[in-house]
């Protein structure tokens, strides 16, 4: 069960940024989520269980760079391992890569050969769902390395987008605007 008005408490945190990063854009602000460590702690635990609904995953994956903020403490308390999805370029080692469009341009990820093994269940994690070529991307490089995404999690989702129309898995999400 989520902590008592943990959705309430989320909204309020959120900070609108009109304009950002460039005209015409409503951008949501997120960041000062962060500076609750118990809204952090309590906004976790309720993503750990709405994963928990959809599956049990061998491996929680963070996209960069908000995910690396959620996923993390997600995989500790679930007692899983931890995979950074990257902007290109910054991982060591063989990598596999993959090309999306985001809301603002095209961009590429990699996520080292190594860091999953065939078969295994994953969940994705996120900050934010908007148009939804992020988290797609992130679920091609897993498909690359032959693990099955079980879920995309993440904290906020931009229903007006549409981006949940865009990907072939569930999606766990904790505030809709």
């Amino acid at each position: 069960m989520q902590a008592a008005g943990l959705l309430e408490r989320l909204k309020e945190a959120v900070k609108d940024a009109p304009d950002f990063p460039r005209p015409g854009i409503l951008f949501k602000d997120i960041m000062p989520v962060f500076q609750d460590p118990k809204l952090v702690s309590d906004t976790c635990a309720a993503l750990v269980e709405e994963v928990e609904n959809v599956g049990k995953p061998d491996v929680i994956i963070g996209i960069e760079a908000r995910g690396f903020l959620i996923g993390p403490i997600m995989a500790q308390k679930m007692g899983i391992p931890f995979v950074a999805i990257r902007k290109k370029g910054k991982l060591p080692r063989e990598c596999f890569s993959v090309k999306y469009e985001k809301e603002y341009g095209v961009e590429e990820f990699d996520m080292q050969k190594d860091a999953l093994t065939p078969g295994q269940k994953v969940v994705v994690v996120d900050d934010l769902l908007a148009t939804g070529g992020t988290l797609e991307a992130a679920a091609k490089l897993c498909d690359m390395a032959k693990a099955t995404v079980i879920a995309h999690c993440i904290m906020f989702e931009l229903d007006f987008l549409k981006g949940r129309d865009r990907l072939t898995h569930p999606v766990v999400s904790l505030v809709r605007y």
